[in-house]
C-alpha cells in the first residue's frame, strides 16, 4: 500500500508541474494553431535561470517569476521571427531552442547541470517552511505544486475572458476578424506565445527546486509531453461541458505522467523511456484525428450529400 501511495505522491508532484508546461502549451498549440518547438529551449531556461538566482541567494518565488519573464521574452523572440520576419512558425521555433541551448549553458557557467543543494526553494522556505510541521514532505510538495498550477490555471482563465483574451482567442480562429476590429493579429499571436512558453519556463523553474538541479537537457522531449497532455486531457474530457480546457490539458498531464511511471513499474528500461513518450503521443495523435473526422461526419448536412 505504502509503494502504490508513493507512485500516486510521484504522478501528482510531476504531474501538476508538467500540467504548467502543458497549460503554456495549450494556449499556443490550440489557441492559437502554433507548433512551438521553442518548449523545448524555454523549460531548461526556466530551471537555468533559477538555478543562476536562487545560488546568489534571490528569494525562490522571486526566481520563479524571473524565469516566467525569460521564458516569456523568449516566446516574444519565436513571435517575432515569424510575425514581423516572416519566418515559417516551425523554424521559428527551432531557431530560438537551438540558440536557448547556449544561452542556458552561458547562464549554467558551461555546465551541463548546475545543483543547488541545500539552499533555499520554494518547498522549504516560506508558505512550504509553515507546512513542515502539518505535512510530511512529500504531501508538502504535492500541495505546493498543487496550489502553483491552480493559480497559473486562474489567472490564465480569467485572462482569456478579458478583451485581450477573446481576441487572443480570435486570432487563433479568425485572423480576418481580429484585423476588421482595427487589432493586429500578429501582435495577438506574439503575445499568446509569450504567455505559453513563460508557463513552460515557470515548470522548469519548478522542477528543478523540487529536484535542486538544473540541466541544460532538461527540455529534450518536453514539447511531445505538452502536446500529448494537451490532446489526451482535451479528447477524454471533450464532452464534459463544464470543464475548461486548460483543466482537462493539466489532468491530461497527470494521465501522460501516469502512464510513464506505470510502464517503469512493469519493468521498462529507462533507455526506452523517449520511445514511450513518442508511442503515447502517437496514439494521442490518431486518437485525436479520429474524433476530428467522426465529428466532421456527423456535421455534414445531408442536404450536400
Amino acid at each position: 500500500m505504502d509503494i502504490i501511495l508513493g507512485l500516486v505522491v510521484n504522478v501528482l508532484e510531476e504531474g501538476f508541474i508538467y500540467g504548467i508546461m502543458a497549460i503554456g502549451v495549450y494556449i499556443t498549440y490550440r489557441v492559437l494553431g502554433f507548433p512551438d518547438l521553442s518548449v523545448d529551449g524555454t523549460f531548461p531556461l526556466g530551471a537555468c535561470v533559477t538555478a543562476a538566482l536562487i545560488t546568489v541567494g534571490i528569494d525562490p518565488w522571486l526566481a520563479c517569476l524571473i524565469a516566467f519573464v525569460c521564458g516569456a521574452a523568449a516566446g516574444c523572440l519565436t513571435g517575432f521571427l515569424h510575425v514581423k520576419l516572416g519566418i515559417t512558425d516551425l523554424l521559428s521555433g527551432i531557431l530560438v531552442m537551438t540558440g536557448l541551448w547556449s544561452v542556458n549553458l552561458v547562464i549554467t557557467k558551461g555546465s551541463a547541470v548546475m545543483p543547488f543543494y541545500d539552499k533555499s526553494t520554494i518547498f522549504n522556505s516560506g508558505f512550504s517552511g509553515a507546512l513542515a510541521s502539518v505535512l510530511p514532505e512529500n504531501y508538502r510538495v504535492v500541495v505546493i505544486v498543487a496550489v502553483s498550477c491552480i493559480i497559473v490555471k486562474l489567472l490564465l482563465d480569467s485572462y482569456l475572458k478579458t478583451k485581450s483574451g477573446l481576441l487572443l482567442r480570435a486570432s487563433g480562429d479568425n485572423a480576418q476578424y481580429v484585423t476588421s476590429l482595427g487589432r493586429n493579429p500578429g501582435a495577438m499571436k506574439i503575445i499568446g506565445l509569450a504567455i505559453g512558453n513563460g508557463c513552460t519556463a515557470l515548470a522548469g523553474s519548478i522542477l528543478s527546486q523540487q529536484t535542486e538541479s538544473a540541466s541544460v537537457a532538461s527540455g529534450t522531449g518536453m514539447v511531445v509531453m505538452a502536446l500529448a497532455s494537451v490532446i489526451i486531457g482535451t479528447n477524454l474530457f471533450r464532452k464534459f461541458r463544464f470543464m475548461k480546457a486548460t483543466t482537462a490539458a493539466v489532468i491530461g498531464a497527470i494521465i501522460y505522467k501516469a502512464c510513464l511511471v506505470i510502464a517503469m513499474q512493469l519493468g521498462l528500461p529507462t533507455n526506452y523511456l523517449k520511445l514511450l513518450m513518442a508511442v503515447i503521443f502517437t496514439v494521442a495523435l490518431i486518437s485525436n484525428n479520429m474524433f476530428m473526422g467522426r465529428g466532421k461526419k456527423q456535421n455534414v448536412n445531408p442536404t450536400q450529400i
